[in-house]
């Protein structure tokens, strides 16, 4: 499936994961942010000392940095970790004293953001596979899943925090979404299939090196 054609027939995916590897094997990550607060909107990525992080555009208007101020991208080695919270620090720490993906995910729930409850959602990748995971709530508790793909050239997967809009939002369901798209097009492709009025953010690492796109700064830059 084409990424822009998937992301464009939905109203409001809140925070989109891609990662992949190029047609030459080289990883590609890609994270979005959309949202619809403006405690949500008030925020852009930076880039700092070898991480990504969300960072608030007007600090005179943060209601409530809890869920919105993180590291979003962390390498360990040769090992990066893409996600949409502070779970990010979460599996970094725990990878590093030589535990597993599932040993950190076991340490962590969905966030508290009643009535939505967003999932927590993320992709460790490798040098040979990668690692897309969720945790969200199913009934009262946290349903928490993990899907291993090898590597395959030209190739990315993409999970996002909610199916649609709506009060409250669904989570995300089924499988991470196939995508026969991964070379440097991925991040105007996205940004540009996701809903204007909902921009907040976007962030691509290639082999080209990074780029980042902040709506609040091309909106007033």
């Amino acid at each position: 499936m084409d990424i822009k054609e998937y992301l464009g027939n939905i109203d409001y995916p809140g925070r989109v994961v891609a990662a992949g590897w190029d047609e030459c094997g080289y990883p590609v990550l890609f994270y979005a942010i959309t949202g619809r607060s403006g405690n949500s909107r008030n925020r852009i990525l930076v880039s700092e000392n070898g991480t990504v992080k969300t960072r608030a555009y007007d600090e005179s208007k943060v209601e409530d940095p809890s869920l919105i101020i993180y590291t979003a991208f962390k390498s360990i080695g040769s090992t990066m970790i893409i996600t949409n919270g502070d779970h990010t620090d979460t599996v970094a720490e725990y990878l590093e004293q030589g535990k597993s993906l599932e040993d950190a995910i076991a340490s962590r729930t969905y966030e508290p953001d009643s009535p939505s409850y967003t999932p927590r959602i993320g992709a460790v990748v490798s040098d040979d596979s990668i690692c897309f995971f969720i945790i969200k709530r199913d009934g009262d508790v946290p349903l928490r899943i993990i899907w291993k793909y090898e590597k395959e050239n030209g190739i990315l997967h993409l999970i996002h925090t909610y199916e649609r809009n709506g009060n409250p939002l669904p989570s995300f369901s089924g499988n991470p979404v196939r995508l026969e798209q991964a070379g440097e097009m991925v991040l105007e492709d996205c940004w540009n299939a996701l809903k204007r009025e909902y921009h907040v953010s976007a962030f691509i690492r290639t082999s080209a090196g990074e780029r980042i796109i902040n709506a609040l700064e091309d909106l007033n830059g």
